[in-house]
């Protein structure tokens, strides 16, 4: 299959290692995986902050980008759900069927290594730690990548299920394992005092439950944990699935800076 790999914003300019790791763990998969470098940001901020209209041509952008591939493959449940979800009312006429096409082979990485790849060719390197996972409400409620408490209904657990086929891995149990972390993009900025109060809340339950580590599916999420551990001194470290999936050291992105504290 050739994959298109579609690398966020923050995930660029903040943790470039999530794409790496993404690329890698793609490429062991066997397929073949190319960075459209004329790719830009998929105007979630805009949409998210009422102005949507202003990220039309970053969608018509995105549409034409990654047409030529078989899928279109997110490192982040955020940017995947804006494509799928929010680019519906951005599109009418003639550029509608191009859009649909891209849209429904636009994945988020735990949803297409589930769907798509063998289980026998997901094999993943030991990882000796105590696992906390955090689920993002983008990929819970709007992709159902996950199960949310407020449904009576069985859902899909791609990431939580892959994290099962990791050697020596240990599972936390939250008390309250779906509730949102208060990042939100830019409701993290508009409504400071309650992002802050709902971050601590969820790194107080990863706390409780005795985890090392915070790993989500959303580098934004563990971005805002991070912070906010990073000046409680936490020895909680955060990681992006596909760094655990790939091996990576448990302080992969845990800076120099802060280790010498």
């Amino acid at each position: 299959m050739h994959i298109g790999l579609f690398v966020p914003c923050y995930v660029d300019q903040f943790y470039p290692d999530v794409a790496v790791a993404t690329l890698e763990l793609l490429e062991s998969c066997g397929m073949q995986v190319e960075f459209p470098s004329a790719q830009t940001c998929c105007g979630q901020p805009m949409a998210n902050t009422g102005c949507a209209e202003m990220a039309v041509p970053l969608a018509e952008r995105f549409v034409e980008i990654f047409q030529p591939y078989d899928f279109v493959v997110c490192p982040s449940g955020s940017c995947t759900a804006m494509v799928v979800h929010h680019y519906d009312h951005l599109f009418s006429g003639e550029k509608r069927a191009a859009f649909e096409a891209v849209r429904d082979k636009t994945l988020e990485l735990s949803q297409f290594l589930e769907r798509y790849v063998p289980a026998e060719k997901l094999n993943f390197p030991s990882f000796p730690h105590r696992v906390g996972l955090h689920q993002s409400c983008h990929g819970l409620r709007e992709l159902r990548i996950g199960a949310c408490s407020e449904r009576m209904v069985t859902g899909n657990d791609s990431v939580g299920e892959l994290l099962e086929r990791v050697p020596d891995l240990t599972r936390v149990t939250l008390k309250r394992a779906d509730e949102c972390c208060g990042f939100g993009g830019t409701f993290a900025v508009a409504e400071a005092d309650v992002s802050v109060a709902m971050g601590l809340s969820r790194v107080a339950d990863h706390a409780a439950a005795d985890a090392e580590v915070i790993v989500a599916g959303d580098m934004s999420c563990l971005m805002h944990m991070q912070g906010l551990m990073r000046r409680d001194g936490s020895p909680l470290r955060v990681m992006h699935l596909a760094q655990l999936l790939c091996g990576r050291s448990i302080d992969i992105n845990h800076d120099a800076k802060e280790q010498r504290r």
